[in-house]
């Protein structure tokens, strides 16, 4: 049997996280069995479904690289297929025709009303439920326009889709498709239904926790592809710890059987953490070119920087970059004089009774090394250290505040010798007489 999968969401305008790792899953499924992913647009909500809302959809398959094989099925397209599904229901006894509450004639679909209904999920096991506690349930509403669940049924026949890999709020909905797809004569399809995503507290992760849409995602910077392995890793385990993996690591490993049924907590410091390593893996050339777009377009960047000392600056940058718009204001200082002071970093480093003067000395004592190098200013902070009892830290800290205006980034001693001793010891002294003026 040849793999056949879908991916069928109703396009409102935003793609939720869950609805995307959906599409991942069956994607991956797919791929590994060398099978077809297909695109159905459920698109029968006319007012919220609109063509903006379809375009966005489809820009999120293409970005996060989600491929299909065949042409996209658009749902509303396939109507009166559906309407024809339902009167055969009602020819052979498995529907009816009822007014409800005086609003017009709708479409019924009877369930089992003896005995018990039941079906193998891939991912959570067998599934049962007594069938005197299921319900009749419309498939043609009165204003003859039919519902999800007969439309998604027979457009599942038409596509020939062999397994639906969807989210477990469908678990329910799963018991009348089966008594459909049964009706109608056809097998069902197999099941695996993925558990939900949670927040922090295990509640269901939504707006409220945060970037919700793959769209907010990609604004705040995240790769696609770091967001890919991020989504791909929410309840399924592909052995061995393993966590950044290429997409083709990914397709070979995938299979449901790996697939948890617990809910999948959604870690947002992971997801950073991930996007860090993508980037870090980012070849240099790559990242050398998005590093100068965005220097650029923050007015720091200018032409008379040799490229030896570009390329310096770009080989500190990356390993720590997590964002690729964090780099202007992370390396603001190494293009300019003017760089912006964190707040409260020099409330912590700079403010303290002394500093002035620590730094006087430490220009000093860099103005008399014999080299300036990662060895020689590393001794020399560390000698000032131990003669004022603060140790290295006790020097470090304050130095580089004054030189960079952050607590945190680069190497401190890897940094100093790439801005060169000139402009260190002049930054190291500004800072010293702003602090004394209280301009700082």
């Amino acid at each position: 049997m040849s793999v056949r999968v879908r991916f069928a969401p109703s396009p409102t305008g935003n793609v939720h996280i869950g609805n995307i790792r959906a599409a991942i899953f069956n994607w991956l499924f797919a791929r590994h069995a060398g099978g077809k992913f297909l695109l159905r647009v459920e698109d029968t909500d006319r007012e919220r479904s609109t063509p903006e809302a379809i375009q966005t959809l489809l820009q999120v398959m293409e970005w996060l690289g989600l491929n299909y094989d065949e042409v996209p099925v658009y749902q509303a397209a396939q109507r009166a297929r559906h309407l024809a599904a339902a009167e055969q229901l009602v020819t052979s006894g498995h529907a009816f025709r009822e007014n409800k509450d005086g609003k017009g004639e709708c479409i019924v679909f009877r369930m089992p009303k003896e005995g018990r209904v039941e079906y193998t999920d891939i991912v959570k096991g067998t599934i049962r439920k007594k069938a005197e506690d299921t319900q009749d349930f419309v498939i043609v509403r009165s204003d003859g326009n039919p519902v999800f669940h007969l439309a998604n049924v027979i457009d599942d026949i038409d596509m020939r889709i062999t397994h639906i890999i969807r989210g477990d709020d469908h678990v329910e909905n799963t018991f009348k498709h089966i008594q459909i797809f049964r009706a109608l004569g056809d097998e069902p399809p197999q099941y695996a239904h993925l558990p939900m995503i949670v927040n922090a507290m295990g509640k269901p992760y939504s707006k409220r926790d945060g970037a919700a849409f793959v769209g907010e995602f990609r604004e705040q910077g995240f790769l696609p592809q770091a967001l890919f392995n991020f989504l791909a890793l929410l309840g399924w385990a592909p052995g061995e710890d393993r966590e950044v993996m290429t997409r083709d690591e990914m397709v070979a490993l995938f299979t449901l059987d790996r697939c948890k049924s617990s809910a999948a907590r959604f870690d947002l410091k992971k997801l950073i953490w991930m996007n860090g390593e993508y980037i870090r893996q980012t070849p240099a050339a790559v990242f050398r070119a998005e590093f100068e777009a965005r220097v650029k377009a923050d007015g720091y960047w200018h032409t008379d920087l040799p490229a030896a000392e570009v390329d310096g600056i770009v080989a500190l940058v990356q390993p720590r970059t997590k964002f690729y718009s964090e780099i202007p204001g992370n390396c603001a200082y190494f293009f300019t004089e003017e760089y912006p002071f964190d707040a409260k970093s020099v409330e912590k480093r700079l403010k303290p009774a002394g500093v002035p003067e620590l730094l006087e000395a430490v220009a000093q004592r860099f103005e008399a090394l014999p080299a300036f190098d990662h060895a020689a200013t590393e001794a020399a902070l560390r000698a000032m250290g131990d003669e004022r009892g603060a140790g290295l830290g006790g020097m470090v800290h304050p130095v580089r505040v004054a030189v960079s205006g952050l607590s945190d980034g680069p190497g401190l001693f890897e940094m100093l010798t790439l801005l060169g001793r000139p402009r260190v010891c002049a930054r190291l002294r500004r800072a010293a007489a702003r602090l004394r003026e209280g301009t700082l």
